[in-house]
Formats: structure tokens, C-alpha cells, sequence
């Protein structure tokens, strides 16, 4: 069996999440977007699939880089694949992100799945069918009844525990271009107003997004430790290891939980675990590269006796929970009050995560990665 054609199709979609000017998501009018689905084809017709944003696999990236490594490769030789594209990101000028890598290789892991006839979570190590989802929010606005005030996050954190069963949450808290912020003493207020709407039983989070200084950052986590939060994500920058050394050597409860996006994959995260850095180490498909590196920095964790925490949603990030056995929560979200997470896209029969009154995930049985695509909506909307 080889691999014969890798192709990527652009589509419209709407969706009422909008961008600021720095980035961040935001509840806004409904507008059009794009997206793309990735497609790997093997000699025998059999289909792997990933839909991701079109920048991740552009006809330049495909032409250049993607189909000269895996046209006429054998598909199932997954590990191979991803060190060759590992290999080929040196001389790429950057446009070999991470990012670009792990969704080539998460329709790869789909194809094998389809292959092989099994869910891809049970191929990567098959765990748990079922995990625990924490809530995890936007980052703060200035929409009236939205996630403006203290009180908006308490009272989203109230419904997210008494109406929609989650059993613990993140908070993300005001970020550039909202006025003030960042500033620990607005994320303080955000933070004990949702401790006190959920009560102390809860498990609590905070990621402030990597703003603050070694003095702001000490402050916040002390403030943290009295309000019992679990972990802290990202209050510095990540590219300085001595800071979160520093850092974690003033803490006593508080977990530090990182790198998130600091280049490196596997190798950064040895580095933070066996420098005393953080607590918990964090992996993500998009921020290492794929379900497969993903695997091995909870491998790392697992020999200092450490969690590794898993960034963000989605199928791949679903699979390498279920395939672990360090690591407590998936990341449910961004929520916000005015969108509905259980709403899937026109491009989805359904959202990956659906979650149940418990605040339990199910992993999916049938082949494959579980990505539930309407081809039919796809082929009708390409640009």
C-alpha cells in the first residue's frame, strides 16, 4: 500500500466568532469564514481526512514540502512520515510550522485508523473511552452581559457547574486591545468572583496568556494559592526557563503547567520537566506537531511522575487523551456565554466533543479519528 495523491479543498462556512486586533476570539455578528479539508489517498482508494485552517495546507506548502515526502510512502510507516517532515521544517523558512506538520499528520492517523479498521484513540494507546471536560472560557471582553466583569465570569462559571455539568474550569481572562488589561489585579477580581460562584470543591485554572513580569507573576500565583486554583498557564514568557525556575521555587500549592506554545516539541518539554520549570507538562497536537510527539511528551512527563495536560480541543487532541494514562481533564471550549459549543459547523455532522450531563467526553468507536465531516455540505461550498 502507498500513498498516491494529498489534496486540500477550501470552503465557506459561517460562523459568530470574530477576531480583535490582536487575535483573540470574540463573540461577534455572523460572518463568512473559511476552512479547509485535508485529503491523503492510498493506492486502493482508502481516505484519511482533517479539516483545519486553509493557511496549514496551502497549494504552495503541499507542492513543496508535503506531497514530495509522503507520495509513494507506505502509510502505516507513520512514524517514519513524521520525522521526515520533522526533518524538512529546517529548510522551510519557517513555513513548516508545527502546525502545518501535525495536520498532515492527523489525517495520516486517520487514514491509518480507517486501515487498520479501529478509532484512533485505541491505536495510540487505548486508556480510557470516556475523560472528564473542563470549561474553558474566551478571554474577556467588553460585551454587556458577555465576560466584561468579575461577575459575568461568576455567573458563567454557575451555569457552566449547575446547568451544563462541567466539574471543573478555565479561566481566560482580558487581554490587549480590551482597556487595561493585562492586569493581574482584574484577573485576581475575575478569578475569586468564579471561585466564589462555584464553590470550593471545584477545580479552578487560570491561563493569563505570558504578559507579566517575575514580580506581577509571584503576586498573582500567591493570590491564586489562597483562592485553592489548581494550575497557572503561561503568566511569562515561555522562552525564559530560568523565569518559571525562579517562579516555581516560590510556589508551595499552586501548579505551574507549561510550555504551551514554546517551540521544540518533545525536547522543550524534557527540558522544562527535568529543570524544575513547571509541574505538569502541557502538550497539544497543534503546539508539538501531532498526535505522535503529543504521545511522547506524556511519555516524558510519565517518567519524572508527572500530569501532562492537554491544549485545546478537537479530535487529535481527544485521541491522545484517551490513549494516556497522566493526565486528568480535556479542554472543552472557548465558551462563551452567547455561543453554543454543542452546535457544530455546517462542515461537521456533529462537534467532536460532545460532552454528557456528567461533564464526560466519549470517545468515538468507529474507524478512524471520529471527525464526523458532511462532505456533501463541503463539495457544495468550495471557493
Amino acid at each position: 500500500m502507498k500513498i498516491v495523491d494529498v489534496k486540500a479543498k477550501v470552503f465557506s462556512y459561517k460562523t459568530d466568532t470574530s477576531r480583535d486586533s490582536e487575535g483573540h476570539g470574540h463573540p461577534g455578528p455572523e460572518r463568512d469564514a473559511k476552512q479547509a479539508l485535508l485529503t491523503i489517498t492510498t493506492d486502493d482508494g482508502t481516505e484519511g481526512h482533517i479539516t483545519c485552517l486553509p493557511a496549514y495546507v496551502t497549494e504552495d506548502l503541499l507542492q513543496s514540502y508535503i506531497r514530495p515526502i509522503l507520495i509513494g510512502r507506505d502509510p502505516l510507516m507513520r512514524e517514519q512520515i513524521w520525522h521526515a517532515l520533522y526533518k524538512r521544517q529546517r529548510g522551510s523558512s519557517g513555513q513548516m510550522t508545527d502546525r502545518v506538520v501535525c495536520a498532515v499528520e492527523l489525517a495520516l492517523w486517520d487514514l491509518y485508523g480507517k486501515i487498520m479498521g479501529q478509532p484512533v484513540w485505541k491505536l495510540a494507546g487505548g486508556y480510557r473511552s470516556k475523560i472528564l471536560a473542563y470549561g474553558s472560557t474566551m478571554c474577556g471582553d467588553d460585551l454587556k452581559g458577555g465576560l466584561a466583569t468579575p461577575e459575568d465570569y461568576g455567573r458563567f462559571a454557575e451555569w457552566m457547574v449547575r446547568e451544563r455539568g462541567y466539574k471543573a474550569i478555565k479561566l481566560h481572562t482580558w487581554m490587549p486591545p480590551i482597556k487595561g488589561a493585562p492586569d493581574v489585579k482584574m484577573d485576581i477580581a475575575a478569578c475569586a468572583a468564579v471561585r466564589e460562584a462555584v464553590g470550593p470543591e471545584i477545580p479552578l485554572m487560570v491561563d493569563p496568556n505570558h504578559w507579566y513580569s517575575r514580580q506581577d507573576s509571584l503576586w498573582l500565583c500567591q493570590q491564586l494559592e489562597e483562592l485553592n486554583y489548581l494550575w497557572i498557564e503561561e503568566m511569562m514568557e515561555e522562552a525564559s526557563l530560568s523565569a518559571y525556575q525562579w517562579l516555581n521555587s516560590k510556589l508551595t500549592r499552586l501548579n505551574i503547567l507549561g510550555p504551551e506554545n514554546m517551540q521544540g516539541k518533545y525536547w522543550t518539554r524534557a527540558e522544562w520537566a527535568s529543570k524544575g520549570a513547571c509541574d505538569m507538562i502541557r502538550t497539544g497536537v497543534y503546539d508539538v506537531g501531532g498526535i505522535s510527539p503529543s504521545l511522547k511528551c506524556a511519555h516524558i512527563a510519565e517518567g519524572f511522575h508527572m500530569l501532562c495536560e492537554v491544549h485545546g480541543g478537537g479530535a487529535g487532541n481527544m485521541a491522545v487523551c484517551a490513549a494516556i494514562q497522566n493526565t486528568t481533564y480535556y479542554e472543552r471550549g472557548l465558551l462563551h456565554p452567547f455561543i453554543d459549543h454543542d452546535k457544530p459547523p455546517a462542515y461537521l455532522n456533529r462537534i467532536d466533543d460532545e460532552m454528557d450531563r456528567d461533564g464526560y467526553v466519549h470517545m468515538r468507536d468507529e474507524p478512524g479519528l471520529g471527525h464526523d465531516i458532511n462532505h456533501a455540505y463541503i463539495e457544495a461550498h468550495l471557493v
